[in-house]
C-alpha cells in the first residue's frame, strides 16, 4: 500500500514530505507561500518550487516520481 504523507514536524512552520515513509523534502514558509527543500537527488527538479499548501508539494513530488518511470530505481517504484 502507498504512503504519501505530509508531517508536521516539532516546528509547527515546516512540514517534511514524505513518500512511503522516506522524508524527500521540507517544506518551509517564504514570501506567503511554502518553498520545497528537496533532500533527495531524485526530487531536486523541484528544490526552490513554491507551493500553496503542503499537500500541493506533496502531489508535485508523487506527480515528478511517477514521470521518472523510464529511470530505474526504487524512487520510481515508490511513485507508483
Amino acid at each position: 500500500m502507498e504512503k504519501n504523507t505530509v508531517n508536521a514536524n516539532a516546528h509547527a512552520d515546516r512540514q517534511v514530505i514524505e513518500i512511503n515513509g522516506e522524508a524527500v523534502g521540507v517544506v518551509v514558509p517564504d514570501a506567503g507561500t511554502l518553498k520545497f527543500v528537496a533532500v533527495k537527488y531524485h526530487v531536486w527538479e523541484l528544490d526552490a518550487q513554491r507551493f500553496d499548501t503542503a499537500d500541493a508539494a506533496r502531489h508535485a513530488v508523487v506527480a515528478h516520481l511517477a514521470g521518472a518511470g523510464a529511470r530505474p530505481g526504487r524512487w520510481a517504484e515508490l511513485a507508483a
